[in-house]
């Protein structure tokens, strides 16, 4: 829980161990308590937007089964299509649901470290958790879409933006806060490495639709 009156003894050694008290010079600039902070609100409100989106196009679609969508923009890219499938709901209820949500609390930690709130080692094991979860489902969408669905929805693909730095950066910020226990090697290359992790993501994610959707960016055929 974030501190809101001095505290002593061993709980406020381990509500404030990690990145908030460590040497500047040892951790990577991004997960130090301000610009980590940051990276959550942007990342949060980047899909928190898109989801938001989607929910009010899902809405739409419910009044009126013939709405055409803001991203309907040919048989391949369309976020109504993508809605009509099974892997759209895959709890019983919009997945969309689970981003306004989600990312409202990544939006809410991340205005908490920038007013100065510190967090237990639970807590950050718990976001971990949570985002990491958050990324796999991301994972899963991805794949469905470029392999079974053969449908992109844009304000879809915001939100895997969104999801890879903050995934990476959460990781690395946690390791690099004892919270995920590394060697001191794995943790320093971890930290040097994190936006090129996210870079890579980025490439993979850019040349897996090219090549899955190749037909189509040639013009030879669709699905």
């Amino acid at each position: 829980m974030p501190s809101i009156s001095p505290v002593s003894g061993p709980e406020a050694h381990e509500a404030t161990t990690g990145p908030d008290t460590a040497p500047s010079g040892n951790l990577p600039f991004m997960a130090r308590t301000r610009p980590f902070g940051w990276l959550l609100v942007i990342t949060g409100a980047i899909g928190w937007l898109a989801s938001g989106t989607l929910v009010l196009e899902k809405l739409a679609t419910l009044q009126d089964p013939n709405h055409t969508t803001v991203c309907d923009v040919n048989p391949w890219i369309s976020c109504g299509e993508v809605m009509k499938t099974w892997q759209s709901s895959l709890f019983g209820f919009p997945n969309m649901f689970i981003g306004i949500v989600a990312f409202a609390v990544i939006i809410t930690v991340g205005m908490a470290l920038l007013s100065g709130a510190t967090f237990a080692k639970w807590f950050w094991a718990g976001l971990q958790a949570g985002v990491t979860l958050g990324f796999a489902f991301v994972v899963w969408l991805w794949s469905q879409a470029l392999y079974d669905i053969h449908v992109l929805c844009p304000f879809c693909m915001i939100v895997w933006a969104a999801m890879i730095p903050l995934f990476v950066w959460t990781t690395i910020r946690n390791i690099t806060a004892g919270i995920i226990p590394v060697p001191s090697g794995a943790a320093r290359i971890a930290g040097d490495s994190g936006w090129i992790i996210v870079a890579l993501l980025y490439v993979g994610v850019i040349a897996s639709i090219f090549f899955a959707f190749i037909q189509v960016f040639v013009g030879t055929s669709g699905f």
